[in-house]
């Protein structure tokens, strides 16, 4: 064996010792972790604390430089670190908002996120109850003992099943939704219940691991401050929680889900018409258009009639989509034309309009595109 041989066998068999030393001080953080956990239940303190989660960022960033270590890659390496943590929660008790456990019925609770949220619930020490298509007759000998009845079903349904529980609720028992439309669920929640009633839309799916950093939104509808304790159960879970206007609510969704969706119809249908396979594609995508198609292939490996639900949610949706349509049309005639010029200034206004936001995407994307790259390429 070679000198410059040996070097190298001798440096490898160090970082492999390094590596290991490593693992055990993750080990032993870990358990740490179950007995910070265990002390948040005990006392009742949220699972996410963002504050302290940024203090503890910024200065193992500091004490990365003073090492000579990429303050940036520092900060990634200890953000998973923090997350793998929050996922130990999920597997744990919560921490309970209230003195007394409450009694929460989820309607559609075998559902994706009403068994979710199911889970949590009684994970946390409350009572969950579920109910669905086999079984609404155990409502009757629920109605008195609940707290709380949450309707976690298709968009499609969800007023034909509020509209089924006028009358059959006791008035001090909070009615919630889930859906992601807010306006029409709540004029149909306040027309079937004279109790609390409050709209909420869980920003997330049913495939998180826990609900730190997830965000909910509330909109209110009736005595919204008798949900105050199902508000601050939602912060110890460590969500984070805003109040918005239903009708707002609604108008910024149906850029986000409904335009959203259908752009990714649009794109895959196209794809299919013309017979671009997404493996052929990938071969000569950059890192960007790879995680577009990602975003994109997720959609389709996921329910048609969920995002028909979406998309065709309501008439404003849909005429929001038309006059989508219409603009994509303006936009066509410059290619129609071969209109360079037209071209840049339609792109110049957008880059105006968008503002800082653009820099800020630039800079947040890059982020993603070298992670992407770095992981899957």
């Amino acid at each position: 064996m070679s000198k410059s041989q040996d070097v190298l066998n001798q440096s490898r068999k160090r970082l492999d010792e390094i590596d290991e030393q490593i693992l055990d001080l993750l080990s032993e953080r870990a358990q740490t972790v179950q007995e910070v956990i265990k002390t948040k239940v005990e006392n009742q303190l949220p699972v996410f604390v963002p504050e302290r989660e940024e203090q503890k960022t910024e200065a193992f960033k500091k004490l990365a430089m003073e090492r000579g270590i990429d303050p940036e890659w520092a900060e990634d390496f200890l953000r998973m670190i923090m997350t793998s943590s929050r996922a130990k929660q999920s597997q744990s008790k919560f921490p309970i908002a209230t003195t007394d456990p409450k009694h929460i019925l989820y309607i559609g609770g075998e559902g994706g996120m009403g068994s979710l949220y199911k889970r949590i619930t009684e994970q946390t020490g409350h009572v969950a109850y579920s109910i669905d298509k086999s079984n609404w007759y155990e409502l009757e000998e629920m109605a008195p003992k609940l707290d709380m009845v949450v309707v976690t079903v298709p968009i499609k349904i969800t007023e034909l099943v509020i509209e089924r529980l006028s009358g059959r609720l006791k008035k001090e028992t909070i009615l919630a939704d889930f859906t992601s439309n807010k306006s029409s669920p709540l004029e149909a929640m306040l027309k079937a219940h004279e109790g609390p009633v409050i709209g909420l839309h869980p920003m997330h799916g049913p495939g998180v691991q826990n609900l730190s950093k997830q965000l909910m939104v509330v909109c209110p509808g009736r005595e919204g401050e008798a949900a105050n304790w199902f508000i601050d159960q939602c912060k110890l879970w460590g969500m984070r929680v805003i109040q918005a206007d239903e009708k707002k609510h609604d108008h910024v969704m149906h850029l986000v889900q409904g335009l959203r969706h259908f752009v990714a119809l649009l794109h895959g249908s196209f794809m299919e018409e013309y017979d671009l396979k997404p493996n052929d594609m990938l071969e000569y995508s950059s890192p960007i258009y790879r995680a577009e198609m990602m975003m994109n292939g997720r959609i389709f490996a996921q329910d048609a009639e969920l995002y028909a639900d979406i998309v065709f949610a309501d008439e404003e949706r849909r005429e929001l989509l038309m006059k989508f349509f219409e603009h994509h049309q303006k936009l066509a005639e410059l290619v129609k034309h071969n209109d360079r010029e037209g071209f840049i200034r339609e792109f110049e206004g957008v880059t105006d309009f968008f503002g800082k936001f653009a820099t800020q995407a630039l800079n947040e994307s890059g982020y993603l595109i070298n992670r992407l790259a770095d992981r899957f390429a």
